[in-house]
């Protein structure tokens, strides 16, 4: 009867404990794998619509290394946030990039277009960033073949007009079935509940989505580079 006593007393606390880290989680108190600022010194947040107008002046530059924005997405959709944030970052002096949330059904000629016509060249930018995910996306898988193919159209388009290597933002699932094989000498990974590989796997890690922001209603996602402040300067 003790025993048993003391399971469910270890149960009943496990629940309490369970539910408790979900709320801080949510509330954005808790970050299950905080990495820490003396390895990861450059940190920052990406940003899009969903978080609505922002007051770039109440952004605090000390603490946000850089930001990336959302411009385009699929051949034919622009972001109604994206003019108004990449004016503000420059203005307040906040090191800026701009990423293309790209869409399983449209072939990437078509979406390169669509980014370049709205994302101004920018020497002092970050490499402009491709969003590779399921969450979003449209139901049709293409077969990895195809998929690759347009990805390379897009990605070759982006590299010479900009003049350098895109960055690819995945996570874990995207990336081992439809970019085994695939070069992306820039991985940014998104791993919020647990720490990625090897810091020579990716340039940036997306470590949380529920970082609070003076000036931004909601939350912001938060990332930090796999490298120096002297590192970063030079990343282009």
């Amino acid at each position: 009867m003790v025993l048993k006593r003391h399971l469910l007393i270890l149960m009943a606390l496990t629940t309490v404990g369970s539910v408790l880290g979900s709320v801080a989680y949510r509330q954005g108190l808790w970050v299950p794998n905080y990495p820490r600022e003396k390895e990861f010194p450059v940190r920052g947040i990406d940003v899009s619509h969903h978080q609505g107008k922002i007051d770039w002046s109440k952004v605090d530059a000390n603490a946000i290394d850089f930001v990336y924005i959302k411009a385009t997405e699929g051949s034919d959709h622009q972001d109604n946030q994206f003019a108004s944030n990449w004016a503000d970052t420059r203005t307040h002096n906040i090191r800026r990039g701009a990423y293309h949330f790209f869409t399983l059904k449209t072939p990437g000629m078509e979406q390169a277009k669509n980014f370049i016509a709205n994302v101004p060249k920018d020497s002092k930018a970050l490499p402009p960033a491709i969003d590779l995910e399921f969450g979003g996306n449209s139901s049709a898988r293409p077969q990895v073949v195809v998929f690759q193919k347009e990805l390379r159209d897009f990605v070759d388009e982006i590299k010479r007009v900009y003049g350098t290597e895109p960055v690819i933002y995945t996570e874990y699932s995207f990336l081992q079935s439809y970019l085994k094989g695939f070069s992306s000498p820039r991985l940014w990974i998104r791993s919020v509940f647990f720490s990625p590989k090897s810091k020579n796997d990716w340039k940036f890690w997306q470590y949380s989505e529920r970082r609070k922001v003076d000036g931004i209603d909601g939350f912001a996602d938060q990332n930090v580079f796999a490298g120096s402040k002297a590192e970063f300067d030079a990343f282009r």
